[in-house]
């Protein structure tokens, strides 16, 4: 089951953004200085007492265009569809304004829960004045301060009573994977390609907490595979995908809930900030990632077409460059039969475990080969290391000080457990710790 999700909605200039920032604290912040991995600023993982969950900030899905109105409307129904919980944010020193009521009058059409938070409640004098957005009709208001953290923990607390419960657990054996890229890429066809490839039981079940259906089958070798429908509703008389930032959020919606994402490229077109983007996005996340480069069937192609255009991959996406590509037509089917196949090596890969002891050998023989950095005269130690997680491999080396493991020799040494197993496709983390 995929983390709960919270959203945050209200009219311009009630300190969503702050309070946005404030949830997420350090995790909206980049995980890497990798040139191309960038965080999408309307979405961010986020956790409270032990319980994770994602967080959008419906503020910055920018619908330009539209008047003011029609813009809160958008945004109060994106909450809608994509939460289990929506904040409502007003302003404790404009009072309820026409627009607060707007907002709250679209939100009534949910069955979702509501929690009307009443932001820039900075000193306690303020705190009785709270109870004029009552009158919202939204249940009781709690007072927070965005820009000094009064009463978020309060907010949190109520936040994740109101979380659905567990259901039981998807089959472990199921791989789920989703095709993200830009739209016109050819997503749908991937889609609808593979099913007919391959589809021997198929049945569709209800995504468990939005309207978006997934897509189970099994090959004829037995595999069993789930594809995570990116497209998800078509809202109430309107489409919004062609607003970017809300692609992009159900691209985001759709990485969390995957093992395995395949990152689809148009032959014809190339490549485009977006595609980075998301990409992006599955790196940090610790995904599986295959790129996938579609309509490979248009392009006029010699001898050296595929080199050049998988050295074009890999200087845009440096940053994945152990993602295997793959080129493929949706519509001439040209190698379509590879995906499910290569899907699962990477599924595979990412639940890789090494023990420690064939661990320690493949690092003490990278020191011997390269030794350890120094600096100011202090040398790096490595003691030894250990895997403590998959999804994506996750190992811990213990040294003298976590400072002196430099980003270049971090990287020589996930090179070097990338020559000696396979992690084809599967991002890598290492954890330095100082040996208590």
């Amino acid at each position: 089951m995929s983390d709960p999700v919270v959203a945050i909605v209200g009219r311009p200039n009630v300190g969503k953004s702050t309070i946005f920032n404030r949830i997420a604290g350090e995790r909206i912040s980049i995980v890497e200085d990798t040139p191309g991995v960038t965080r999408d600023r309307i979405y961010a993982h986020s956790e409270w007492l032990g319980q994770r969950f994602s967080l959008i900030d419906t503020g910055g899905i920018d619908i330009s265009d539209e008047p003011f109105v029609t813009q809160i409307q958008e945004q109060a129904e994106i909450a809608i569809d994509e939460a289990d919980v929506i904040i409502l944010i007003v302003s404790i020193k404009e009072g309820i304004t026409d627009a607060d009521e707007k907002v709250a009058r679209i939100l009534y059409q949910t069955d979702k829960p509501v929690i009307v938070a009443v932001n820039k409640v900075d000193n306690p004098e303020l705190r009785g004045e709270i109870y004029d957005f009552y009158s919202l009709g939204l249940g009781d208001p709690l007072p927070i301060s965005g820009s000094h953290g009064i009463g978020i923990g309060d907010l949190l607390e109520k936040v994740c009573h109101y979380f659905p419960k567990e259901t039981e657990q998807t089959d472990n054996d199921t791989i789920n994977f989703s095709f993200i890229g830009r739209p016109n890429v050819g997503k749908s066809s991937l889609v609808n390609a593979i099913l007919g490839e391959n589809r021997v039981i198929v049945s569709n079940i209800e995504g468990t907490t939005r309207d978006a259906v997934d897509t189970p089958f099994e090959t004829k070798a037995g595999d069993q595979f789930t594809v995570i429908d990116t497209a998800g509703i078509r809202k109430r008389g309107k489409v919004y995908e062609n607003t970017e930032k809300y692609s992009v959020l159900r691209a985001l919606r759709a990485i969390d809930r995957s093992d395995v994402v395949l990152v689809v490229l148009d032959a014809g077109t190339g490549i485009r900030e977006q595609d980075k983007k998301v990409a992006g996005y599955a790196h940090e996340a610790g995904r599986g990632i295959i790129i996938v480069v579609n309509k490979w069937d248009l392009v006029k192609k010699d001898s050296y077409t595929m080199q050049g255009f998988e050295k074009m991959i890999r200087e845009e996406f440096q940053y994945l460059d152990y993602a295997p590509i793959v080129f493929v037509s949706a519509q001439t089917k040209q190698r379509l039969n590879q995906l499910p196949q290569e899907i699962k090596r990477v599924a595979e890969n990412q639940r890789r475990r090494i023990r420690s002891a064939v661990l320690n050998e493949v690092l003490m023989d990278a020191i011997a080969r390269n030794p350890t950095p120094t600096e100011n005269t202090k040398r790096l130690k490595i003691y030894y290391g250990t895997q403590v997680a998959v999804k994506p491999p996750t190992f811990v080396i213990f040294v003298n000080d976590p400072e002196l493991v430099h980003f270049s020799y971090e990287r020589y040494l996930r090179n070097r457990l990338r020559e000696s197993f396979d992690f084809s496709g599967t991002p890598l983390r290492l954890i330095a710790r100082r040996r208590k």
